[in-house]
């Protein structure tokens, strides 16, 4: 049985507007990216949720319906203490939102179904809808899905979430043929935007990766090139922040402040500014600022990092204590040959052969030989008894080695220096895979032995301890009190709190991030963290919030580059074409800047019939000819006069609400959109 919370004020039974968006999932980045879409850019949205309790928050009274109702009454009272808009609360917690305030502005439309079937998705209107994001956990689900809205509606735009990257390359290619087949002639722009795969533990990975390490930076690829967007600290007195090639944000004005949160949108002055101007930059002291550092070139010849070894070392074989015996013995020997050869006035070659007789005791005595050979081969023959026991500890080393090889690896003597990381599901064993790449050594703790990433620890020879964090000795086991952050990703807040907590009592100085969903609840866990531990540094991070912005883009048609979280906020990279922006089109870059909202950083120099569709991709070459990849049409050092043209394409930084409005304002501009 279908259910729904009807828009306030509508009729139960109205159906949605044509050029509706619809948005299916049974977590949290479903709920967060209906708020994206619905109080950020302003769409008509149905929310498509099963029914019952959220099986992520089994802790927790309220209902999928009520938990995502009171989400969207918290977003709203976040804009409306920000000031940044207004909107109508109704009774059942959905709101108009962005400005709407007029009475019969629709809210969200919530309806639940076990599964997005045909009379489902025909309910919720998919032969109108202008897009469909299917979110669910399972990607089996919302491949089923996917196929089913895409015969439904052949003209329907597809944002699709799955965990198996090579899979989604294959259903993307799948889908835009279909796409193609039902309407002949399209244009490949728009088939280019029609199917859309995204990872929503792609996209959060590198920025939990990054709060693990000091002075981390953030990377863009865009045409083969990487953007890096690195935090600095406040300047000092009398000194003035460098400001890189632009500066991307400036840091929330709590620095010095033990419980000062950390900046959200609902952070009010103490908010980080993004996208902030010269005069900003200026007067702004005892801020750190993030900005755009440098730009390199990718190199896509270079091998990836092998994270686990194509077999196992020699070092991993044998201990350090028999390879240091096995040494010993060989320079005895080669003393040995020495002495043979200065005492007997022999070649070499003989020398050498003698002696390796005698200390495998398979030479005759030496009767009537000189004294000087005798007492070699006894010597000789004292150092061959050393050999057998040396002998056996190697084959008995080389088979214990062997056979743990498939058993995971303990924490070894010593560690210090590492991350400890909690969680070995789709999110954690993303941020593992990105440590590694970064060459960070990590020891893991995961209570299910079965856990997706377990596999992938055991194969890259990665320390994991299996237990409940929550139980004693399990942190000690990971030896957290040498570790240099800690990483708690857990799919469970208070799992996650209570080992953060006990960490800290552990190691006061510890730097720690938790993965959290709650706002509020974040919000209470860094300010208490601060006040208790001001020197240590403590971050929260919830998934859905760094990812609901990629995914709520891709569904206007648009290509992000990337997401760089700045505190609480995000900030956009993103690929737009001038034509049919009235505030980029005919304006110089200068002009163009809008502080607070967006920023022109590159061109696109390349013709546009010879435009690769997909900035975000290695352009391709040849390996094996020529190994220097094709220049970058992108051109980076802009001159301020500049005048940005129809035809240009231009890479951009923006808030969440900038590139809204600029999405909202070529809707208007450009007839039928």
């Amino acid at each position: 049985m279908l259910g729904f919370v009807p828009p306030l004020p509508q009729q139960p039974g109205r159906p949605p507007s044509s050029g509706h968006m619809i948005v299916c999932g049974d977590d949290a980045l479903a709920r967060r990216l209906a708020v994206e879409l619905r109080f950020i850019y302003g769409e008509r949205v149905t929310l498509l949720l099963p029914p019952g309790r959220d099986a992520n928050s089994p802790e927790t009274p309220l209902t999928q319906r009520g938990r995502a109702a009171a989400l969207f009454g918290r977003m709203s009272a976040a804009m409306n203490r920000a000031g940044n808009g207004s909107g109508t609360t109704g009774g059942n917690g959905t709101t108009g939102g962005n400005g709407d305030t007029n009475a019969g502005v629709e809210a969200v439309r919530i309806m639940e179904a076990p599964e997005p079937s045909d009379d489902v998705l025909e309910e919720a209107g998919i032969d109108r809808a202008a897009a469909l994001a299917l979110v669910y956990d399972d990607d089996e689900r919302n491949i089923r899905a996917a196929l089913t809205a895409r015969r439904l509606n052949p003209r329907l735009r597809l944002v699709i979430r799955l965990y198996n990257r090579k899979l989604g390359q294959h259903l993307e290619e799948l889908l835009d043929q279909a796409a193609a087949v039902a309407m002949p002639g399209i244009d490949p722009a728009l088939l280019d935007a029609s199917t859309t795969v995204l990872s929503d533990a792609d996209t959060a990975a590198p920025a939990l990766a990054a709060t693990a390490l000091t002075g981390s930076s953030k990377v863009i690829q865009a045409e083969g090139l990487l953007l890096r967007a690195a935090e600095r600290p406040p300047p000092g007195p009398g000194e003035r922040a460098d400001p890189g090639l632009c500066t991307l944000a400036l840091l929330s004005s709590t620095t010095n402040d033990p419980a000062g949160a950390e900046g959200s949108d609902s952070s009010g002055d103490e908010a980080p500014l993004l996208l902030p101007d010269e005069r900003a930059v200026a007067e702004t002291t005892g801020r750190g600022t993030v900005v755009l550092e440098a730009i390199s070139r990718a190199d896509p010849a270079r091998p990836a990092t092998r994270m686990g070894g194509r077999g196992a070392p020699l070092a991993q074989i044998f201990s350090r204590r028999l390879r240091w015996s096995a040494l010993g013995f060989a320079l005895a020997a080669v003393a040995l040959v020495i002495a043979s050869l200065l005492t007997t006035k022999d070649t070499a070659l003989h020398s050498a052969y003698l002696t390796v007789l005698d200390l495998l005791g398979m030479n005759d005595p030496a009767e009537g030989a000189p004294p000087a050979r005798q007492i070699i081969q006894i010597l000789s023959g004292i150092a061959g008894l050393l050999l057998l026991p040396l002998l056996i500890a190697a084959v008995l080393e080389a088979f214990g080695t062997l056979r743990t090889a498939s058993s995971l690896r303990r924490p070894p003597r010593g560690l210090g220096g590492h991350v400890v990381l909690l969680g070995l599901g789709k999110i954690g064993t993303r941020v593992l895979v990105r440590l590694r790449e970064l060459d960070i050594p990590v020891v893991v703790v995961e209570e299910d032995p079965e856990a997706r990433g377990i596999p992938l620890a055991r194969s890259l020879h990665v320390p994991t301890v299996i237990g409940d964090v929550t139980q004693e000795g399990v942190l000690e086991a990971a030896k957290v009190y040498r570790a240099r952050a800690l990483l708690a990703l857990t799919s469970i807040d208070t799992t996650n709190l209570e080992a953060a907590l006990y960490a800290r009592s552990v190691k006061p100085d510890l730097r720690v991030a938790l993965r959290l969903y709650d706002d509020e609840f974040a919000t209470a866990v860094y300010r208490t963290l601060r006040t208790a531990h001001p020197q240590a540094l403590t971050r929260s991070r919830s998934v859905s919030h760094l990812a609901a912005p990629s995914f709520a883009v891709a569904m206007m048609g648009r290509q992000i580059l990337g997401a760089v979280p700045v505190e609480r906020k995000v900030m956009l990279f993103a690929a737009l074409e001038v034509a049919g922006h009235p505030q980029l089109e005919g304006h110089t870059v200068e002009q163009a800047f809008r502080s607070g909202a967006w920023r022109v950083l590159a061109i696109d120099a390349t013709p546009p019939a010879d435009r690769n569709p997909d900035l975000a991709a290695l352009p391709p070459f040849d390996p094996e000819g020529d190994a220097t990849p094709p220049p970058s049409g992108l051109v980076w050092d802009l001159h301020p006069g500049y005048v940005l043209r129809a035809q240009d394409r231009v890479v951009i930084a923006a808030t969440r609400r900038g590139l809204a409005e600029l999405l909202r304002r070529q809707r208007s501009a450009v007839p039928g959109r």
